[in-house]
């Protein structure tokens, strides 16, 4: 029984290196206390003066300035954070920059406000004074007819950090104060907790294991259910008070407002999906049942990989080699990226007591991005790595080639740079085997790593969600009963009579943290729609769409999600794109039966 590493004692070459943002906890204090003295300042000079064309793109340029110097102190805070959740000076900074950025969204809210006070020509005027604004303006005339008077403008973002409280809640709830402690399988004592738990246990291909770690970690869970939904609760009477204040239909439409997409794009997503992908993922739980030799296909076996014995394991080293191989498709200045950040020590490759779980990049405007992941040795990894190697560098593109207000596309777009990579590389490690056992590894991990991943788990969560929202419409209490009543019917709905759905995965929604980030779990499925259309397009074209999709990165936010993916070449509007991605699905579980036929046969 191995117990985690405390952060101090990991070895730091294998850590993210936060001296490109600032040098110690000092430094970024004292940019903190700068910054403050320039929000007052801006405050002071522009509120109630924005009354030419001139003056007010010069308020413009200085609230910009602001932003560049706060989001690198924000990225640090955060950075920090997540590195180990229970560091006391990390959380002592946390709150500095928390108080701060309330600062940020209340003394400067006059600036939107008073421009959205002008007439419609004034803004224009704005954009034609200053070219590079006209994003930042159209934005601003997307809101116009949700802005609410200008002091209450200014009250709510004076609650900016207590909106963001319940999240804060739940990630101190999740990695600080429940105690998994140990399982006992096969005469063997194991530790448990959330990283070892979802790095390894869950897709343990020991059913003994698997189960025993899934029915313990359910039930430290459960202990924590009724907090954990209260928490979930507060947030979700906060979203519905402010899409009722801004006169919004719904929450939904509140939510989708912001990502540029409109409700068929987002229902088309969840319900397509729930009927037309769950026959070939039961086949796949079919065939993963009958390799296992399992005498019922539980909920807690769905993780576990096909053939676990083809996996390779391999170190962070020889990841690069594998991840320049499959991307260096995308061109020198892409793979020199890479290099940088295996050699600058851009990735936190280390586990840890109190890290975040899961993986994610950060891309802050003015430095480079960062990449949070818990390496386990197992192949897989390269995939979540290749992954998080394309949200950097798509913000690696987009930060250089637009200025801040412009770099960030929608969220429906967001998994679409991310899922890409892992495509590649299933492609690439596809292409360069003839091993029928490799092979079906690599088809199943596309499967149970990309798709079951990102229109599974994710669109389970997306259709969970709907109703969670279309409850709190109704201005219905959420509860621990009904969140559990409500993820349950969407896990048994996809799965049917296939799947035994385990006493404890009703507990799901307490694993994601993406329920505090707006509609966020159904864009996985989306950007992957785009992320399968485009790469067949590069396996088919070549560097023409390799060119194409360049451009795409650089775009950043300059286009809706919907125009950036027609750069692409792909049509979200209609539904093809979605079905032939599910066609693509299906036709990996036919090459996986057959594969499985040949290698038994």
């Amino acid at each position: 029984m191995s117990e985690l590493q405390n952060r101090q004692d990991v070895d730091v070459n294998y850590t993210w290196d936060l001296d490109p943002l600032f040098n110690d906890d000092q430094t970024c204090e004292a940019a903190i206390d700068s910054v403050k003295e320039k929000i007052d300042s801006f405050e002071s000079s522009y509120a109630g003066r924005l009354d030419d064309v001139a003056t007010a793109v010069k308020a413009i340029d200085s609230y910009r300035e602001i932003l560049e110097q706060f989001v690198l102190i924000g990225t640090y805070s955060s950075l920090r954070l997540s590195g180990d959740r229970g560091d006391q000076a990390a959380q002592k900074l946390g709150a500095l920059v928390g108080n701060a950025g309330t600062a940020l969204s209340s003394k400067t809210s006059f600036l939107q406000s008073e421009l959205l006070a002008k007439d419609e020509s004034f803004l224009q005027d704005i954009a034609k004074e200053k070219e590079e604004y006209t994003g930042y303006i159209e934005d601003m005339l997307r809101n116009k007819p949700y802005q609410l008077d200008q002091k209450v403008e200014k009250a709510l973002a004076s609650f900016s950090s207590v909106f963001s409280g319940p999240y804060d809640l739940y990630q101190k709830t999740k990695l600080l104060d429940i105690d998994f402690g140990t399982f006992t399988a096969n005469g063997e004592e194991y530790s448990l907790s959330y990283l070892a738990f979802e790095g390894g246990l869950e897709s343990n291909p020991d059913k003994e294991v698997r189960r025993a770690a899934f029915k313990k970690f359910s039930e430290s869970l459960r202990q924590y259910q009724h907090t954990t939904a209260g928490t979930y609760d507060i947030h979700l009477k906060q979203e519905k008070a402010e899409a009722d204040l801004r006169g919004y239909d719904s929450v939904i439409d509140y939510l989708l407002h912001g990502q540029k997409v409109d409700r068929e794009l987002y229902d088309r997503q969840i319900d397509v999906i729930t009927e037309e992908l769950a026959p070939h993922m039961r086949r796949y739980a079919k065939l993963l049942q009958k390799v296992h030799g399992l005498d019922k296909m539980r909920f807690e076996d769905l993780k576990i990989p096909l053939d676990p014995a083809s996996e390779p394991e391999i170190s962070v080293e020889e990841s690069r080699k594998y991840i320049l191989d499959a991307l260096g498709i995308m061109g020198d200045d892409y793979t020199d990226m890479i290099n940088r950040a295996y050699d600058e020590r851009w990735i936190d490759f280390v586990v840890n007591k109190g890290k975040s779980t899961g993986a994610f990049c950060s891309s802050p405007y003015g430095s480079h991005p960062f990449i949070l992941i818990s390496w386990s040795s197992l192949m897989e990894e390269v995939f979540v790595l290749a992954h998080e190697l394309g949200h950097a560098g798509h913000f690696y593109n987009a930060n250089r080639a637009q200025n801040i207000f412009d770099t960030r596309p929608s969220m429906y777009f967001i998994e679409a740079p991310s899922t890409m990579n892992e495509m590649l590389m299933a492609n690439h490690l596809l292409k360069n085997s003839e091993d029928p056992k490799f092979k079906r590894w690599v088809i199943s991990s596309i499967i149970s790593r990309t798709y079951y991943h990102n229109f599974v788990t994710h669109l389970l969560e997306a259709a969970y969600q709907r109703e969670v929202y279309n409850r709190v419409d109704n201005y219905e209490t959420v509860t621990a009963e009904s969140l559990n009543e409500i993820k349950r019917g969407v896990i048994e709905k996809f799965w049917g009579d296939d799947v035994e759905i385990t006493e404890g995965a009703e507990l799901t929604w307490m694993r994601q943290p993406h329920y505090y980030m707006g509609l966020y779990p159904y864009t996985y499925s989306a950007g992957l729609t785009i992320a399968t259309e485009m790469s067949q397009r590069i396996l088919n074209e070549g560097q023409p769409a390799v060119d194409e999709w360049l451009e795409v990165l650089k775009t950043g936010g300059k286009q809706t999600p919907v125009e950036l993916a027609k750069m692409a070449g792909i049509d979200v509007t209609t539904d093809a794109p979605l079905k032939n991605t599910i066609k693509y699905i299906g036709e990996l579980v036919d090459e996986l039966e057959q594969l499985t036929e040949e290698i038994d046969g």
